[in-house]
């Protein structure tokens, strides 16, 4: 994540901002551009002091709280590159509901903000009726018998409603043994599938895929009782990012996808603020680093995790004095981070394969 000021008087700003807390100017976020941008009315539009060329409109999920991205003159439909994808919204006429699901919105729009800065390809229903993305936010209802469960199917995700209680939540991530659970880590995993299907099956990298994650052909659904019954594959540390990775090669992929986006999110925003590590203890290996904006950009998966691996000591640390869980409660093991690799150069179209065959 980048950070942003107000152009109008140089406050600094969060990505969910609609005013400038200093000057109270209004905001909008160009995606385009990676841009928040103050904006003022003109006539039935907006004009927006980054760009004042264009001519901007708010899309509509901004009336109801849940949106500060812009749409541009040259753009049909009302919704912004990232509200397109709804499919189903919960009943908004229950303030709970809408209460969860600006929750889910804002953690929905910083998920795009990564996709659309590693320019992956984000076809929604409309241009792709059976294969592009789409979100279905379900609540459950006491005379349903099946729960919601969040999940992704041929480009479909969904997520419970539920998720956006933070207490439901973390009860949910004590039962599960998980030690990290997030609405916009459920975005960053489910998205995962979403970008295997994408990028390596209909990318035509299954071979190169099985050759890091393993064989994805076993029964998935017998995988997965597998691993509620009998637990994590033994030292599933030596070669997963995750214990609930172990469970199946696609399950690996998309817990993968998400520590990958976990950490050139961070590592942007780390550089931005341009991050220091110098740990004043004199100790065999000092865990250092000079970020800058660049940090999140390099070339090759070892320099990513050099720069991460300083960052989640020295914030993990300072979580701890505040009597907070660790910011990034993970070891990378080698074989992690081969995996991160893959996924490092799947992103960016470096993954041999065959010609033309990553959608772009």
């Amino acid at each position: 994540m980048r950070l942003f000021a107000c152009q109008n008087c140089s406050h600094m700003l969060y990505f969910e901002n609609t005013h400038c807390e200093q000057c109270k100017k209004q905001l909008g976020y160009i995606s385009a551009s990676a841009t928040l941008s103050v904006v003022d009315p003109a006539g039935e539009e907006f004009q927006a002091l980054a760009e004042p060329q264009g001519r901007y409109r708010f899309c509509d999920n901004a009336r109801l709280g849940a949106c500060n991205w812009l749409i541009g003159e040259d753009c049909t439909g009302i919704f912004c590159a990232a509200c397109r994808h709804n499919r189903v919204v919960p009943d908004l006429s229950i303030e709970a509901n809408r209460l969860g699901w600006r929750k889910i919105e804002f953690a929905k729009h910083r998920l795009f903000y990564t996709l659309l800065r590693l320019g992956l390809p984000l076809a929604n229903r409309v241009d792709a009726p059976e294969t592009g993305l789409a979100f279905d936010f379900l609540t459950e209802t006491p005379a349903e018998t099946k729960p919601v469960m969040t999940g992704h199917e041929h480009g479909v995700i969904t997520l419970n409603l539920a998720e956006a209680d933070d207490g439901l939540r973390e009860r949910l991530r004590a039962q599960m043994g998980e030690p990290y659970r997030t609405l916009l880590g459920h975005f960053r995993h489910e998205v995962g599938h979403h970008f295997w299907d994408e990028l390596v099956d209909r990318g035509g990298r299954l071979e190169a895929f099985r050759a890091c994650f393993g064989d994805e052909r076993p029964d998935y659904n017998e995988a997965l009782k597998s691993y509620y019954s009998a637990g994590p594959a033994a030292n599933w540390q030596d070669s997963f990012v995750s214990a609930y990775a172990s469970s199946h090669p696609w399950e690996d992929f998309a817990e993968t996808w998400a520590h990958f986006l976990h950490i050139v999110d961070s590592l942007e925003m780390a550089g931005a603020f341009g991050l220091r590590i110098r740990p004043n203890v004199e100790v065999t290996e000092k865990p250092e680093a000079d970020l800058d904006e660049r940090s999140a950009e390099a070339g090759d998966i070892n320099s990513l995790i050099d720069a991460w691996l300083p960052v989640t000591f020295a914030v993990n640390s300072l979580n701890r004095c505040m009597g907070q869980p660790d910011l990034y409660p993970f070891v990378l093991s080698a074989a992690a981070i081969a995996k991160l690799g893959f996924i490092h150069d799947l992103v960016r179209g470096e993954l041999p394969g065959p010609r033309g065959s990553t959608p772009r």
